[in-house]
């Protein structure tokens, strides 16, 4: 029992920086409560005390704002950041070290009995907002952006993010080297924007640069054919594209 307390606690100094001590999380997190409720309530719906556990564990959400019912099966080292809002319903899995974030549900989608929950692997991260439903599985190390409705199993180490939720396609690291390359060579920083990152805008700037990669690769060859052929070609280096930050645009500007 206090070896599961010391890695429940331990788990919140790993994944939260505003953890400063053990009294402060023992006193002041009601996600680590709700999990503790959980293990007693969890132990009564086993011996078949079961409206003991129900009733405790709408006693528990009450105190914390999370509500998980006592047939839940959940695996060490889990942790609900913030905790506000959470669902976990009865026949949900959780595997080992996974975190969910505020306003997560692990629904059903069905009325009937049996099987009606997600299973979560270990490693599992579900951001704020995001509803996974239905009997579905996610694999180990699977990411679940926020907001995201998740109602398709998820393979191991994948990112799922929209409505519905949607696999993003993780780009290899030679197109992944060649796009930050060409990038370099026109005098561009996409401001730390990452290939699978599901903004709209970062998307369009990435698809950007592959076009223009594909168009300077083949302006390249055409020069190359007319001065094979013995015409000229001018020899234009690119301009670099002069960037700086907000904070830079601000000191460029004088007083009034």
């Amino acid at each position: 029992m206090f070896q599961r307390l010391r890695e429940d606690i331990g788990c919140i100094f790993e994944r939260d920086p505003a953890a400063r001590n053990t009294f402060e999380v023992l006193t002041t997190y009601p996600g680590l409560h709700a999990v503790l409720w959980h293990r007693l309530n969890h132990r009564l719906w086993g011996a078949g005390l079961k409206w003991l556990a129900r009733w405790l564990s709408i006693l528990a959400r009450w105190f914390t704002g999370v509500e998980i019912h006592p047939g839940a099966r959940i695996g060490r080292r889990f942790f609900i950041d913030h905790g506000q809002g959470v669902v976990i319903g009865e026949t949900a899995e959780i595997g080992d070290d996974c975190t969910l974030y505020q306003g997560v549900t692990l629904g059903g989608t069905s009325w009937q009995k049996g099987k009606r929950h997600p299973t979560l692997g270990n490693n599992v991260v579900v951001g704020a907002g995001a509803k996974v439903l239905g009997p579905i599985t996610l694999g180990e190390g699977a990411r679940v952006g926020s907001n995201a409705v998740v109602v398709k199993d998820v393979p191991p180490g994948a990112t799922v993010v929209g409505i519905p939720g949607r696999v993003v396609k993780k780009m290899n690291e030679t197109d992944a080297q060649r796009r930050k390359d060409f990038a370099k060579k026109i005098g561009f920083d996409a401001y730390g924007t990452t290939q699978d990152m599901p903004d709209p805008v970062a998307n369009a700037i990435n698809a950007l640069l592959d076009h223009v990669h594909v168009m300077d690769a083949r302006m390249e060859a055409m020069s190359a054919a007319i001065k094979h052929m013995g015409g000229k070609v001018e020899d234009i280096k690119l301009p670099e594209l002069e960037t700086y930050s907000v904070d830079e645009d601000i000191k460029r500007t004088p007083p009034e």
